[in-house]
C-alpha cells in the first residue's frame, strides 16, 4: 500500500506538470492575441481620426465605439475638454481580474491628431477572449485532473490485481513447500512475474535461510532426542526408547513381528556400590553391557536397552525358542568368564519370554521378572525361558516366589551361611571402631546366592526376621568358636526386623545369655529404615543400649533426618553414606556437608564413620574433616571371619 500510494503521488504531481505546462502554453498564445487586438484597435483609431469624419464629433465617437472593440472609449480636444466618453460595465468574466493581474490584458492608449485638435483615449476589450481563455483554462485543469484520478484509480485496480495474484501464487509456492518432501527442491520461483526479480531474489535467499536453520533445527532435535534416549553410562537406549519401540511396533499395522525379550538383571550392583562405591558399580555396569552387546550383536536386528539402574532388556526378533536358548546360554557362558576374573559373587541373570508386537508389553515384562526369579535360585548367572503366560495368573502367579521359598527355607534350615567381615579403621588412638561382618548365602550345591536378590526375596516373602537371626547366631557362635571376644563385630539389621517386636524380645534374651559378647556388638539399622517408624525403632535402641550393644545409624545423609531426631535416639555411631565419600578430594560441597555433620555429631557425642574409601586422597580429606574412622577396599577388602 506504501509503493501504491508513492505511484499515486508520482502520477498525479505529472498530471499537474502537465496541466501547467498546458496553461502557461494558453497565457503565452493569449498574450499574443491580446497584443495583437490591441495594434489592430490603435491602427482602427488612427485611421478614424485621419478620416474626414473627424469634424463630426458626435458621428466620430458612434464610428469609433461602433467599429472597435474596446472597454473603454473617451474623445477629447487637445485641451482635454470631453466630447465623448465609454466604458463598458458588467461584461467581464469571473477570471478577468486575474488575467489583468497576470499582465494578460491591453494598456490604456492615448492618440492625438494635433490637425483636427483631438485625442482619443481607449482601451481594447477582452470580454470575448477571456471567455475563452477561462474556457480553455478550465478544460486545461479539470480534463487532466479527470484524467489523472481515473489514472489513479485504473493503477490502483491493477496494482491490486497484480499484488493479489502476485500474493497468491508466493502463497501456493510456499504452501507447496512447506508440504515438501525432504528430496524435493526449493521452492519454484519463477511463477512470479518479472517485475517482482528483487522479490524473488529475496525469497530465494529467505528459502535458503530456512532451509539452513530447519535443518539446524533438525539436527538438534535428532541430537537432543538421542540425548534423551540415551543412557549415560552405557551409551545404550534407555527405557524411554525401550517402550517407544513397542509402542512403533503396535502402532504399525503391517508389523507382525514375532521374537525373544530377555530382561537381564545385573545382581551385585547394589553391593558393589555399597561396598566399593558407585564408581565400581557403574565400571560392573558398562563390562555387563558390554558382554550382553557381544552376544547379542551376532543377531540381525537385535536391540539393547537398559531399562534401569540394574536390567538389561535385549529383543531379538524373528529367532526361535531353540535359538533363544543358545543365545541364553553363551550369556551364562561370558557371565561365567567374567566372574572368574572379578571379587563378586555373581555377574547376572537372564530371564527370557516369548513375545508377538500384539502383546502388552506390561504382561512381557511381568512374565520376564518372573523368569529371573526362578533363574536366580537355579544356578550362578543363570537363565530360564518362561513360555506359558498362564504364571500371570492367581492361580500360579507365586510360582517364582514358591521356588524362592524352598531356596531360602533349605539356607535356614541348614544353615547355609557364611561370614565376612571388613574392618573400620580409626582415624586415631581415641576412636572407637569395629569390622563390619557380611553375609554370604549358599545353594545346597555350595553356589554363592546373589545377596541383594536373597535378601530382597526374603523380605517380600516375610523371611527376613528369620534370615537376621540366623545371621545373629551364626555370628555368636563363630566369636565364641573362634575366641575373638575382645574385638568388636557390626551386625546389619533390616528395618523391618529391628521394629518386629518378637525379634527384640529374642534378641534381648539372646544377648543377655552372652552378656560378655552382646557389648562387643554394634547392630547396623539403615537412617531410612529408623524413620519408618520412630517408635519402633526408639524401643529398639533403648533395647540394644540396655543388654550392652550399640547402634550405628549407616547410610546417614540420604534422607531428611533432623539431629534432634538421634539425639533423641541416641545412637552411638554414624556411617556417612558412600555417596558422600566418592571423589570428596575434588568436591567443596561434600567437604563441606561432610565437615558439618562431623562437628554437629561430636557436640551430641556420636562417632562418624565414611563408607565406600577406595583411594588415598579421600582417605587424607576425610583425616583432615576429623573422621573418625574410615571403611572401604583402599583399607581393607572383606575376609572370611
Amino acid at each position: 500500500m506504501k509503493s501504491f500510494t508513492l505511484l499515486a503521488l508520482k502520477q498525479f504531481a505529472t498530471f499537474i506538470i502537465m496541466i501547467c505546462v498546458l496553461v502557461s502554453v494558453i497565457f503565452t498564445g493569449f498574450g499574443s492575441i491580446i497584443e495583437h487586438k490591441h495594434k489592430n484597435v490603435s491602427s482602427a483609431v488612427n485611421q478614424f481620426l485621419t478620416s474626414n469624419l473627424v469634424s463630426e464629433s458626435k458621428l466620430l465617437s458612434r464610428q469609433l465605439k461602433n467599429g472597435l472593440d474596446v472597454e473603454k472609449l473617451v474623445i477629447q480636444k487637445m485641451d482635454s475638454t470631453n466630447l465623448y466618453s465609454f466604458k463598458e460595465k458588467n461584461n467581464h468574466v469571473a477570471l478577468a481580474g486575474l488575467f489583468e493581474q497576470i499582465g494578460l490584458t491591453s494598456k490604456t492608449s492615448t492618440i492625438t491628431n494635433k490637425d483636427n485638435d483631438l485625442k482619443v483615449t481607449f482601451k481594447a476589450s477582452h470580454y470575448e477572449e477571456y471567455k475563452v481563455l477561462q474556457q480553455l483554462l478550465i478544460a486545461a485543469i479539470i480534463i487532466p485532473l479527470a484524467a489523472a484520478l481515473l489514472s489513479i484509480i485504473l493503477l490502483k485496480g491493477s496494482v491490486n490485481r497484480i499484488y493479489r495474484k502476485t500474493s497468491e501464487t508466493i502463497t501456493d509456492v510456499i504452501h507447496n513447500y512447506v508440504r515438501k518432501n525432504d528430496n524435493q527442491a526449493n521452492p519454484d520461483w519463477s511463477k512470479l512475474p518479472d517485475e517482482f526479480s528483487d522479490t524473488i531474489s529475496a525469497l530465494s535467499a529467505l528459502s535458503s535461510h530456512v532451509d539452513k536453520q530447519s535443518n539446524e533445527l533438525k539436527q538438534s532435535a535428532e541430537k537432543i532426542m538421542d540425548e534423551a534416549y540415551k543412557d549415560t553410562v552405557t551409551g545404550l537406549a534407555n527405557r524411554n526408547r525401550f517402550v517407544q519401540y513397542f509402542d512403533e511396533k503396535r502402532l504399525n499395522e503391517k508389523s507382525n513381528e514375532f521374537g525373544v525379550l530377555a530382561i537381564i538383571r545385573c545382581s551385585e550392583l547394589m553391593k558393589i556400590n555399597h561396598a566399593k562405591g558407585y564408581q565400581e558399580g557403574d565400571k560392573y555396569v558398562i563390562d555387563v553391557a558390554e558382554i550382553i552387546s557381544a552376544v547379542a550383536g551376532t543377531y540381525s536386528n537385535s536391540r539393547i536397552f537398559r531399562l534401569n539402574g540394574s536390567d538389561f532388556g535385549v529383543v531379538i526378533p524373528n529367532i526361535a525358542p531353540k535359538e533363544s536358548e543358545r543365545f541364553a546360554q553363551n550369556l551364562q557362558s561370558k557371565f561365567n568368564e567374567y566372574q572368574k576374573f572379578s571379587e563378586i559373587d555373581s555377574v547376572a541373570y537372564t530371564g527370557l519370554v516369548a513375545y508377538d508386537v500384539s502383546k502388552p508389553l506390561g504382561e512381557m515384562l511381568a512374565l520376564a521378572d518372573t523368569a529371573i526369579s526362578l533363574a536366580q535360585s537355579s544356578q550362578m548367572n543363570g537363565w530360564f525361558i518362561q513360555k506359558e503366560s498362564s504364571v500371570l495368573e492367581n492361580v500360579s502367579a507365586s510360582y517364582g516366589n514358591q521356588n524362592w521359598r524352598q531356596v531360602i527355607d533349605d539356607v535356614l534350615t541348614n544353615t547355609r551361611v557364611s561370614l565376612l567381615h571388613q574392618p573400620i579403621q580409626p582415624t586415631s588412638r581415641s576412636s572407637k571402631a569395629y569390622s563390619e561382618v557380611l553375609a554370604r548365602f549358599k545353594t545346597a550345591e555350595g553356589q554363592i546366592l546373589p545377596t541383594a536378590s536373597f535378601l530382597s526375596m526374603a523380605e517380600k516373602l516375610d523371611k527376613i526376621v528369620d534370615v537376621d537371626k540366623v545371621i545373629i547366631e551364626k555370628c555368636l557362635d563363630q566369636i565364641k568358636a573362634k575366641n575373638l571376644t575382645d574385638q568388636y563385630f557390626g551386625i546389619n539389621i533390616t528395618p523391618k526386623t529391628a521394629q518386629n517386636e518378637q525379634f527384640m524380645i529374642w534378641l534381648e534374651r539372646r544377648l543377655l545369655k552372652d552378656a560378655n559378647i552382646a557389648n562387643k556388638l554394634i547392630f547396623e539399622v539403615t537412617e531410612y529404615g529408623l524413620q519408618q517408624n520412630i517408635q519402633a525403632s526408639k524401643r529398639f535402641i533403648d533395647m540394644i543400649h540396655r543388654v550392652g550393644a550399640r547402634i550405628t545409624v549407616e547410610r546417614f545423609g540420604v534422607g531428611m533426618t533432623s539431629f534432634k531426631f538421634f539425639r533423641d535416639l541416641k545412637p552411638d555411631f554414624i556411617k556417612m553414606d558412600g555417596s558422600y565419600t566418592r571423589d570428596i578430594d575434588e568436591d567443596k560441597n561434600n567437604q563441606y556437608f561432610m565437615r558439618l555433620m562431623v562437628d554437629l555429631a561430636h557436640r551430641i557425642g556420636v562417632t562418624v564413620f565414611a563408607e565406600c574409601v577406595e583411594t588415598q586422597e579421600e582417605k587424607h580429606v576425610l583425616e583432615q574433616l576429623l573422621i573418625d574412622g574410615t571403611q572401604g577396599y583402599f583399607i581393607g577388602k572383606p575376609s572370611a571371619l
